[in-house]
């Protein structure tokens, strides 16, 4: 049993729409202790920037390259992140002292597993020089060397989480993260572990009504209610070989691309990028060892009751149920930033972040870069 540890996740994800913070005590093993948790949004103009960023990172061949503009947004990402811990430390009434460790994210700008390649913007010394704590970051390069995908990183969080579910929540359970990109985290009734990301999210959804109606995402599904499923265009997305391939890989949000803007009218695409998601996951779940018994949803996309709508209809056809994070007790919003402090936790005793069944990497294998601030 190792130490347990108060430690603060910050998260930053595909959907480059803010930072999600969370605390936990963990020994990073079977005890969680969840915390609070909070959200703080990006302002437009940081918001594009990150957008432009990922333009400019197609560039990198080297995961430290940091061409045109990019080293300026990896410091300005990460300042933003050292005033979302101060002010969840204030909102908190906590001092810097009282945290073991900050589980640091940062923000995918560029992820190439077949290059074994991946970069995350974020200064984990700048970070943990600003805040006062010792920061983990980096966490998913070691797996790639080791000949893994890079991602998931979720699933050992999940599967610690998976021990305190209710007792309706039969198993085989599957936790969803519907963020930018899907994914999929099975636990069987073994204890077995098996993960990858299932197709998109609400990447496309998210493109398509900033590109046709200025928001930047579709909130509740309201567009989408408005229109009505085009079978040929959804037809196009689930051809895709990714679907097809026994090989589970991990995808950048540039895998899948918006549709055209004469494919279809704002609210028909929507309603059908909906249907997309929705069907992604069930079509990728064929993939997992057993049929799932439970659904359990987590990520922005659960606010979607249209994706929330056809993902219950598709999975109950197959006999399961699918249940929010909230009604089986767990905070959808905050899982993620939790898991980069559980994993955080991990690193510092060398455990395993990720496994052959989560990422294909060859063994079992730890990860991240401890920076330490230097009056601590």
């Amino acid at each position: 049993m190792g130490q347990t540890r108060t430690a603060i996740g910050l998260m930053s994800g595909t959907s480059m729409d803010g930072i999600d913070v969370a605390l936990l005590r963990t020994d990073g093993e079977a005890q969680v202790e969840r915390g609070p948790s909070m959200g703080i949004d990006y302002d437009p103009v940081f918001r594009r920037r990150l957008q432009g960023a990922l333009e400019t990172a197609k560039a990198i061949d080297k995961r430290k390259e940091r061409p045109a503009d990019l080293a300026d947004v990896e410091r300005e990402l990460t300042l933003h992140h050292a005033a979302a811990v101060q002010a969840f430390l204030h909102e908190n009434d906590m001092a810097p002292a009282d945290i073991d460790v900050v589980g640091f994210h940062g923000q995918t700008v560029l992820h190439r597993p077949g290059q074994a390649l991946t970069v995350q913007l974020g200064d984990g010394a700048l970070l943990a020089r600003k805040t006062g704590i010792p920061v983990v970051f980096d966490m998913r390069a070691n797996d790639m060397v080791h000949g893994g995908q890079g991602a998931p990183l979720i699933p050992v969080y999940h599967a610690a989480l998976a021990r305190k579910l209710p007792a309706d929540c039969a198993l085989p359970t599957v936790f969803v993260n519907i963020g930018g990109i899907s994914n999929l985290t099975y636990v069987g009734a073994d204890g077995r572990i098996v993960a990858f990301d299932s197709g998109p999210g609400n990447t496309l959804i998210d493109q398509w009504v900033e590109a046709h109606a200025g928001v930047p995402f579709d909130q509740g599904g309201m567009i989408a209610s408005e229109g009505r499923i085009l079978p040929d265009l959804v037809a196009r997305y689930l051809s895709s070989p990714f679907f097809v391939s026994d090989e589970r890989r991990s995808l950048d949000r540039n895998d899948f691309a918006p549709p055209a803007g004469s494919d279809a009218t704002l609210e028909d695409g929507a309603r059908t990028l909906a249907h997309v998601t929705a069907a992604a996951i069930l079509k990728s779940a064929g993939h997992l060892p057993e049929e799932p018994k439970t659904y359990v949803v987590c990520g922005g996309g659960r606010l979607n009751r249209i994706i929330m709508g056809d993902l219950t209809e598709l999975a109950g056809a197959t006999g399961a149920a699918v249940m929010t994070a909230e009604s089986v007790g767990l905070n959808g919003d905050s899982m993620e930033a939790e898991a980069w402090a559980y994993l955080a936790v991990r690193s510092l005793d060398g455990l395993p972040l990720t496994f052959p069944g989560t990422t294909g990497v060859r063994i079992p294998v730890t990860g991240g870069i401890l920076s330490t601030p230097q009056h601590r």
